[in-house]
């Protein structure tokens, strides 16, 4: 377990009637660095121990971002090897971590995960209240009876909760938890970074261009390239796209990302002859990222299923008119048709392939468009997810802790021994 306490003083400051000295620990599966964001600006309100999982894991290639500014990290263990002995090992240093922390209140990452498990697990022998941090909906994912049932055991045993959005709220209060007692904010991103940023990346946009091989005109999706990013179907989109414009000026397509699928969506861009029009740069890391949203006209999800879709806050942050598919988490919160952007069936090619027509006519409002996305994004920053967690944590003070029953702690166990 390793231990890295704050860098600098946390800010004075205060909301509601939490004290300032609140302690309280947030767990997440590994810090990339939109956590660092959040529990920075968390730790200016209430004294946080942001508590990792592990240092490094298999599906997100980030870099390690080091240090804390606001808030004391707590590292676990080294990797995720996803076996039973490291969920053993996390299960241990976990309740090791929290017995030396003894926090007043514990965010856990769900109710899947091994490290939101352990954490509910050490919260029903301390009687310590537990908040849920969600972004799951009910439709993100087909739904089975029994799972369900087992969820709403562990939702109850939470005093309250921290969702993504509008749906992810909706999904909590229908898992058991009250909606007085449920407040959003969880999907954020630091805002500020990627408007700066990518403002910067248009100063110098013909010099960027060259470095990154970008095109003129773009349109941009990122990803990873796994089946439900839905990157067949938006290649395809695209090269209907193509065929609707026939004479008319197009735009590109970059699609940035990396993963099993990739030799695939390469053969399928050559079958369409799109070799020269679509590119694929590879996986960016995050420092890399603003210079390809800043150059951007418009930005593309496609997903066929997403709990929320963090990319769109980036290019929304950034500037960019958004088309996002109706089955991401973010959509009924963050896209406002007609105002910076639209909604899509992800299963219609050709619903998608006029949008993009649309959006990359000449006279389209990208300008209005992408203002509008930094509006709306506005209010969906860091300071609003350590604003939300605060409710949560003084909501969860004064709820009295629900009492775990023995079918309860057996689930625990039986969950926690797989």
């Amino acid at each position: 377990m390793i231990v890295n306490h704050p860098q600098t003083s946390p800010a004075p400051g205060a909301a509601g009637t939490l004290s300032k000295e609140t302690r309280v620990a947030v767990l997440f599966q590994r810090f990339g660095p939109y956590h660092h964001a959040r529990l920075n600006a968390a730790g200016r309100l209430m004294s946080v121990w942001g508590v990792e999982a592990c240092a490094t894991e298999d599906t997100y290639a980030w870099d390690k971002v080091e240090g804390a500014a606001t808030f004391t990290r707590v590292t676990l263990t080294d990797r995720d090897t996803g076996d039973r002995a490291w969920r053993r090992q996390l299960h241990r240093e976990m309740w090791r971590a929290l017995d030396k922390i003894q926090p007043q209140v514990v965010v856990v990452p769900g109710w899947s995960f091994a490290d939101a498990l352990s954490a509910l697990s050490w919260c029903v022998k301390n009687h310590t209240p537990a908040v849920v941090m969600s972004e799951s909906t009910v439709w993100d994912e087909p739904r089975v009876a029994w799972k369900e049932w087992i969820k709403r055991r562990l939702v109850r045993l939470n005093s309250a909760g921290l969702a993504g959005g509008t749906p992810h709220k909706e999904y909590l209060v229908q898992l058991g938890l009250p909606p007085e007692q449920i407040f959003l904010g969880y999907d954020i991103v630091d805002n500020e970074y990627f408007q700066r940023e990518a403002d910067r990346a248009k100063t110098d946009a013909a010099s960027l261009r060259l470095k990154h091989g970008l095109p003129e005109k773009y349109f941009l999706a990122s990803a990873r390239f796994v089946e439900k990013k839905n990157l067949f179907r938006l290649i395809q989109a695209y090269g209907r796209y193509r065929a609707l414009a026939q004479k008319t000026e197009t735009w590109d397509l970059v699609l940035l990302g990396d993963g099993p699928l990739k030799a695939e969506l390469v053969k399928l861009i050559a079958e369409f002859g799109m070799g020269t029009s679509v590119h694929l740069p590879g996986f960016k890391q995050y420092h890399e990222l603003p210079a390809y949203f800043g150059l951007a006209g418009a930005f593309v999800h496609a997903s066929t299923t997403e709990q929320w879709g963090l990319v769109v806050n980036e290019a929304m942050a950034s500037g960019l008119p958004v088309l996002v598919s109706h089955r991401c988490g973010c959509a009924e919160d963050l896209v406002q048709p007609g105002e910076n952007g639209f909604q899509f069936d992800p299963l219609n090619a050709d619903e998608l392939a006029r949008l993009l027509l649309k959006v990359s006519a000449r006279d389209f409002p990208l300008a209005a468009f992408g203002a509008a996305s930094r509006r709306i994004i506005g209010v969906w920053g860091p300071e609003q997810f350590a604003g939300g967690l605060c409710d949560a944590v003084t909501t969860a003070l004064k709820n009295p802790w629900s009492r775990a029953g023995i079918l309860d702690r057996f689930l625990l166990r039986l969950l926690l021994s797989r």
